[in-house]
């Protein structure tokens, strides 16, 4: 911006104030949009100068147990730590504080209520630099590992068009108490009440925007580009429309029969899925070294479906088309819950992977059963070619196929004696 180039995004101030995730909760509370309960009352607790272990203690108690302990500057789930006794908290502040300044250089944390059995929900929303603000409507986060997001769906099933309605106006609230402009995100946690409360900002494009440009119609990308021309939004919030369901999984370079852990190595095959309402957004090929200095998202598999069955029907399909060698990926995780009764009725939470009665992934394929496979494949084909020589040659007296080399061989022999 200094050097008069456009910036497509959000002005470094209202980067700032949402970046830090406390001064973020009390722009918030300034503007009535409701926030988690959190160590912002703390006695003594400064804006941004960081939470001493004594003023933690005494917020943990006034907040109530189980709390979160979260970095001001952190994103992705680092830098966070569940409490659920007052013997845990010294060491997981510690904890915190150690990744928290690995990660981000800023070892300043806060405290949040942990809110059990609740959803992740986002609204995405597009704001221009004439005072224009809309909500494209909210997709489900709620399936994750580690505060990491796995699949996310749009629209949610949890949300009924009052309520989506309700959370959209405050998304908006929330961004133009910051002037905010282009797109962004608020995210939020709802609970089993139906209340809501801002969790954050994410001042960018999301990974999952994909599933709501598809029920939208909008390229939020090419919309990032128009806006930071200057142009005024092209739509009202009435001209919004929503049409069927999207889902998106995330595919990554993890085994998932290994607690998720990264795995680098070289991709020596490749077969992707295509055909009607599947979208693949990746950037790897046969022959690509996977590393583990990066993340380890591969790609983003995204399906569209005029209902919410009919989508994970596709995605289903999709994913037993995907194929990658070499290495593990996290595509068996994502078939079987597919296949879970729980996820296809809507029953989750953000605990659906990590609570003690969250998803659990059914055992990998044993070697033994790799082999036995493989020696089937192997007979099969080897059959198959026996039936292609036999076709078409000629029949003995009894009316058996004869093999043609059989024929020949014995043509030639008496050709030979002759």
């Amino acid at each position: 911006m200094d050097a008069g180039i456009a910036w497509v995004g959000p002005s470094p101030a209202a980067i700032h104030a949402m970046g830090d995730k406390v001064m973020a909760r009390r722009r918030m509370i300034e503007a009535g949009v409701p926030v988690v309960p959190g160590s912002d009352s703390a006695p003594g607790c400064e804006p941004c100068a960081g939470l001493s272990d004594a003023h933690a203690i005494k917020a943990a108690e006034e907040i109530g147990y189980p709390i979160l302990v979260k970095a001001s500057a952190g994103g992705g789930g680092k830098g966070m730590r569940q409490v659920h006794e007052p013997d845990e908290l010294l060491r997981a502040l510690a904890a915190a504080r150690r990744e928290a300044k690995n990660a981000f250089g800023d070892d300043n944390i806060y405290l949040e209520k942990l809110i059990t059995k609740a959803r992740h929900i986002e609204i995405q929303v597009l704001a221009d630099n004439h005072g224009n603000c809309i909500y494209l409507g909210e997709r489900e986060c709620s399936i994750q590992r580690r505060h990491q997001k796995l699949i996310e769906e749009a629209p949610s099933v949890a949300v009924t068009p009052e309520l989506r309605q309700r959370m959209g106006e405050i998304a908006v609230r929330a961004a133009q108490a910051v002037n905010y402009s282009n797109a962004g995100t608020i995210e939020f946690l709802l609970d089993r009440a139906g209340d809501f409360y801002f969790l954050e900002m994410n001042t960018r494009l999301q990974v999952e925007h994909p599933v709501t440009e598809l029920i939208t119609g909008i390229d939020i990308v090419k919309e990032q580009f128009a806006l930071a021309g200057g142009r005024k939004l092209r739509w009202k919030q009435k001209d919004v429309k929503f049409n069927g369901h999207a889902i998106e999984c995330r595919i990554s370079a993890e085994n998932p029969y290994n607690n998720f852990l990264p795995e680098a190595g070289r991709i020596t095959s490749l077969i992707e899925p295509t055909g009607p309402g599947v979208r693949l957004e990746t950037g790897v090929y046969a022959g690509w070294d996977v590393s583990l200095y990066y993340d380890p998202l591969l790609a983003k598999l995204v399906v569209w479906g005029e209902t919410r069955p009919e989508a994970i029907l596709r995605m289903r399909r999709a994913l037993a088309e995907y194929r990658v060698g070499g290495i593990h990926t996290t595509i068996p995780f994502h078939q079987q819950v597919m296949d879970s009764p729980r996820f296809q009725w809507g029953q989750f939470d953000t605990a659906f992977v990590d609570g003690p009665d969250g998803f659990k992934l059914a055992s990998a394929p044993s070697r033994d059963l790799a082999q036995v496979a493989a020696i089937a494949a192997t007979l099969a084909q080897h059959e198959k070619e026996q039936q292609a020589v036999l076709f078409g040659s000629p029949c003995d007296d009894s009316g058996v196929k004869v093999s043609p080399w059989k024929t020949s061989g014995r043509q030639r022999h008496r050709d030979t004696k002759a």
